[in-house]
Order: C-alpha cells, then structure tokens, then sequence
C-alpha cells in the first residue's frame, strides 16, 4: 500500500482515536430474520457509497475498475447532492428518498428546540437513536416484507429508524480497512438461502477524508480513489466466484468536494456572537441562525444583510431558495433556523482562532458543480452500455426499491419515472 495511503489511514486514527480505543467491532445479528419464499428468488443489490466521491473522480484519478464497470452498465453525468451536500444529511436521503428537511437531518450536528437535546453525527448515543431519523430506510422497508438486510455501517443503520434495523449490521468504527469490509460482505453472501440478505449497504469513508485533509486535488486524494476502486473490484471478482445469479451494484457518493480559502476565512459575524439574542451553527459552508426572541428575526436579518460583504449571501428562511427544498415550509422538524448565511465558494465561515480544512462540501451543487456526486449501477437487471444525465439522488430510492420488488408503502420525494429507463425490464 501506497505511503499517502497509510498516511491517511493515521489520520483516521488520530481523528478518532478516543472512540476507536471503545469501539466494538462485533457484528450485530438480529435473531429470527428470514428471507420469505418469494424473496429467495428475487435479484440482489449491493449499495456501495463511497463518501466524497466527487463526480469526475473515476476519470481524475483513473478508477480502472469503477470506469470498467460503469461502461459495461449505466452511468449518469453527475448526481444531485440533496441540499446541504453533507454526508450525514445525503447518506439519509440516499436511503430514504426524502430532503433532508423532510427527514429531518438537516446537518452532521444540530439543535432541536422542541427536544432541547443536540444531534451529533460523532456521538454513538445520538447516531444510534432512530428517534432521530424520519423516513423509511431501504432495510427497514426490505426487513418488513420478508427480505433480508445488512449495512456496513451505513449512516443511521445501527440505529432502530423506521421500525426495524438490517438483520445484519456493524456500530460504526474504522478499524476495518475496505478490503476488510468486502471480506464481510462475502461472507453475508455465503449464508444460507433463507439467511442472505439481498440488500446491501456498504460504506467507505476514506476519499472524503483525503479530500478534507489534503484537498481534491492531492495525490493522497487519488490514492485513496484508487484504494477503494481496487476494493470494488475484488468485491465484484468475489461476488462472481460465488456463482450468484443476479447481484447488481449500485455505486454512489453523497457529495463531492472543493478547495476552500482557507487562508482567508469569512468572520462570523459580530452580531451573531451575542449569546442572549442567537444561537448560531457553522458547518462553514453554511451558517445557520437561530433568533431566541421572534420579535428579533426581521431587525436581525436586515442588520446583516446591511453589514454583510460580497462573500456570502443572507437570507430568511422563508426566502430561501425553493429549488433546495431548505425553506420553512420544508422544515418539518423546525431544526434550520430562521436566517441563513451562505458563502460564496470557495469561502468558508470560521471561528477566530480555528484552522479549516483543506478541502469542504456543503454549498449548492448546482452553483458550485464541485459539489456533484457519483452514479454508477451494472449488473443483471441494468441496460448495458448507457450514460445519462443529471439527477437528484432522491430518486435512488425508488430505484433500488424497485429492483428488489418492495412496496414503498409511504410518501418519498423520489420518483422511480426518473431512473426507470436504466433497467432492463422497462
């Protein structure tokens, strides 16, 4: 393995250090989880997220294997991060077919007023609590009707959202290389007929890391593309010797990545910083606000649309832009915030004293084409040879869904009409 490669890898392990020396790393396996009859004879599909995994990435960095099989199924130009394009929001929307407003993880860390608790992505407790999470996640809607499920740590699949976790799951860690996890996905696949899931979700977090650390265009970016091409493509190798009938691959990212000016962060600005009267949360490509005293909100927001310079824009909730689905009326959880800040990229907002990263997501993808994401998808029940176009990821879902022959039985965002044409059957 290449030196950038196990550079990363220690940054892993530095990053998370105090959780990694409690990690568990035992699967978990809910008892009693059967394939029904009819679910035995029904395709499987391996959903493989690869955080960070900028549109143009497989091409940048020469992914071999992902650009092999991306010819030989269905690629699309780009796909759409849900707004914010932040992993914990987009991983859920993946998963789920619905807006992060709409599922209510609006980011990797918030505030609920009503709850008067903090969400945080890194905190085992909060991340593994379904109250958490809204929407109905593939596994859950698989598990209900008689098919088994597993996720390789996936966001939120350790968690009881929806009513019924994967049969088959790990509580999040990375102490498991990729090849490591393929390894354990073969062996899922090896279980008995009744007992092997047909959805799969698996996760990779190492280009997204590179990209914070080192920027998009590093060369320990390109070598952690080229660490999990390599794991893909023994996945698929394993995946054959099998002799599995119908196993399709569905590859995405939640969102992409660009190099911000960290050298000359936008201030928070002074107004803000009055404890009293706001609360406020930097993702530094978002800047949310939240005004204790309702009176406050409109005085407020036309101080700092008077104070504010040509980096960034300042908008109402009420006014935010209604194509990103981040508005009041889209808030069902109430979790945004009434004014919203947004820099122009690729300036971020920043502390005093704090040092940003190198590489960031979260602004708008359709201003900010950085941000886009990947979709790949071969296998049996994929049209051969077919590129598309542009897309929201909410329409993933329905997709996969659909492959797997599943009901959904709830109101999603995503429609199945936008990727119907890349199956076989349609």
């Amino acid at each position: 393995m290449k030196q950038g490669v196990l550079f990363i890898m220690l940054i892993f392990s530095l990053a998370v250090s105090a959780q990694k020396a409690s990690a568990d790393t035992a699967q978990v396996v809910v008892p009693n989880r059967y394939n029904s009859v009819e679910a035995q004879a029904r395709p499987y599909v391996i959903m493989i997220s690869t955080d960070g995994f900028r549109y143009d990435y497989a091409e940048k960095y020469h992914a071999e294997n992902l650009l092999k099989y991306a010819a030989e199924g269905v690629r699309a130009k780009d796909m759409l991060p849900s707004y914010p394009s932040i992993t914990f929001p987009n991983h859920w929307t993946l998963i789920t077919g619905l807006y992060p407003s709409h599922h209510g993880l609006i980011d990797n860390y918030f505030y609920d007023y009503k709850r008067k608790e903090n969400y945080e992505a890194s905190s085992r407790k909060t991340a593994e609590d379904g109250s958490w999470y809204g929407g109905t996640p593939l596994w859950t809607l698989a598990e209900k009707q008689g098919l088994v499920s597993a996720s390789m740590m996936w966001v939120g699949s350790a968690s009881d959202a929806g009513g019924k976790r994967p049969a088959y799951y790990y509580p999040y860690h990375e102490k498991f290389s990729p090849s490591e996890k393929v390894d354990k996905v073969i062996n899922w696949l090896k279980l008995p007929v009744d007992q092997r899931p047909h959805f799969i979700a698996l996760y990779f977090p190492e280009v997204d890391a590179s990209g914070h650390h080192f920027g998009p265009d590093s060369r320990e970016t390109g070598e952690a593309v080229h660490l999990v091409d390599q794991a893909i493509g023994n996945l698929v190798r394993k995946v054959n010797d099998l002799g599995l009938k119908n196993v399709n691959f569905v590859f995405v990212s939640d969102h992409g990545m660009i190099k911000v000016d960290g050298e000359y962060p936008l201030e928070i600005p002074s107004l803000l910083l009055d404890k009293n009267k706001f609360d406020y949360y930097n993702s530094q490509t978002i800047l949310r606000v939240y005004v204790k005293d309702p009176v406050d909100i409109r005085k407020t927001y036309k101080q700092l649309k008077k104070e504010k310079t040509g980096d960034y824009e300042v908008y109402l909730d009420k006014k935010f832009p209604e194509y990103l689905h981040f508005a009041t009326k889209d808030d069902r959880y109430n979790r945004i915030g009434q004014i919203i800040l947004i820099p122009k990229a690729p300036k971020i907002f920043l502390e005093k004293g704090k040092k940003g990263p190198v590489g960031k997501h979260g602004y708008d993808p359709r201003t900010v084409p950085e941000m886009k994401a990947t979709f790949f998808a071969w296998g049996p029940e994929f049209k051969n040879n077919l590129k598309i176009g542009e897309f929201q990821n909410i329409n993933v879902y329905p997709l996969v869904a659909d492959i797997l022959g599943l009901k959904i039985d709830h109101p999603i965002d995503g429609k199945l009409k936008v990727l119907k044409r890349i199956l076989k059957k349609n």
